[in-house]
């Protein structure tokens, strides 16, 4: 059974939640974004023997859309039943599929573009969560594009060597911290302010790459593992957000947040290993540029950080 007809951004997951609320009623939340991306119709995919009942209600927020509606499901409930999500390939997301059943027990699976549609299980193996999880938290860093040129700026400023891997390190751990903190509800930050903040951390690092690598050494350039750990504290504040629209597992808490944490960093891992090889393999043609053109890739970051930081402060603004 399909409802609805909604859109969604190509770096949006959607969402897909399903909750039992006795006497074989479901309560269903399908949220997506009101993009759409052309040749797509993403549509939910609920259990065959369920009916919709009463009528559906929509919730227009900023860039999302979102379905309420009512399932009667009889005896068999929910457990076992297929569920799932169409056309997630044409649209280019995943989607989060979250599960409350009558009995207190919570499920949660990311589907993908291979594996749209899943089963109701009874209980959720600890190898599902840690692979989904995993999987959610590289395809973020992936399509995170400030989170990435924050990288590429890093690698930028320290070149390779011990410096690189101190530099990285300490924005992982400034990141692993404040994603940690903020998930589990201990800091809790406007997030419109947070995403200000990691634009405003590309800018900053855009201008002391400018400045080039003859001028008088200032803090950053001096103690770049410093500023690394410190913007990793806003950048992980950034990825908690991500993983709040997802939601955990209440069964698997520390397994989900440990598996998206490490997605992220197979996934930074990932981009780093991919630009030094793209460094190594342009370094001859590279001999060759005119000394002008050394700075295009900072006067580029510095041009796109500066538009976010615009683009950002003018949601915050009445």
């Amino acid at each position: 059974m399909a409802v609805g007809t909604a859109s969604a951004h190509p770096l949006a997951p959607a969402l897909l939640e399903l909750r039992e609320i006795g006497e074989g009623r479901v309560e269903v939340l399908w949220k997506t974004s009101s993009t759409r991306i052309p040749g797509s119709n993403v549509q939910p995919v609920l259990p065959a023997h369920c009916t919709s009942v009463g009528i559906p209600r929509l919730e227009l927020g900023p860039g999302s859309v979102t379905t309420h509606l009512t399932l009667e499901c009889g005896e068999q409930g929910l457990v076992g039943a297929e569920v799932g999500v169409n056309d997630l390939e044409a649209a280019r997301i995943s989607a989060l599929l979250r599960l409350e059943l009558a009995d207190g027990r919570s499920f949660q699976r990311v589907l993908r573009r291979d594996a749209p549609r899943a089963t109701v299980p009874e209980r959720e193996s600890a190898w599902e969560v840690l692979r989904s999880y995993g999987e959610l938290g590289g395809e973020h860093i992936l399509t995170g594009l400030d989170h990435l040129l924050f990288v590429l700026g890093l690698l930028l400023l320290v070149g390779g060597g011990r410096r690189l891997v101190a530099t990285v390190t300490a924005f992982t751990v400034g990141h692993s911290v404040t994603l940690s903190l903020a998930v589990l509800g201990i800091v809790n930050l406007p997030t419109g302010l947070i995403e200000l903040g990691i634009a405003l951390s590309v800018f900053v690092l855009a201008l002391e790459l400018a400045r080039g690598a003859d001028a008088t050494p200032s803090l950053l350039r001096r103690r770049p593992w410093g500023m690394a750990g410190t913007f990793g504290l806003l950048h992980g504040m950034g990825f908690a957000g991500a993983l709040s629209e997802v939601g955990l597992p209440q069964a698997d808490i520390p397994l989900a947040l440990f598996s998206f944490n490490v997605g992220i960093e197979i996934g930074q891992l990932a981009f780093i290993l991919a630009m030094l090889a793209l460094a190594w393999i342009l370094r001859r043609p590279l001999r060759a540029v005119p000394p002008w053109m050394e700075q295009a890739p900072v006067y580029a970051l510095g041009t796109l950080a500066a538009f976010w930081c615009y683009e950002r402060a003018a949601t915050l603004l009445p």
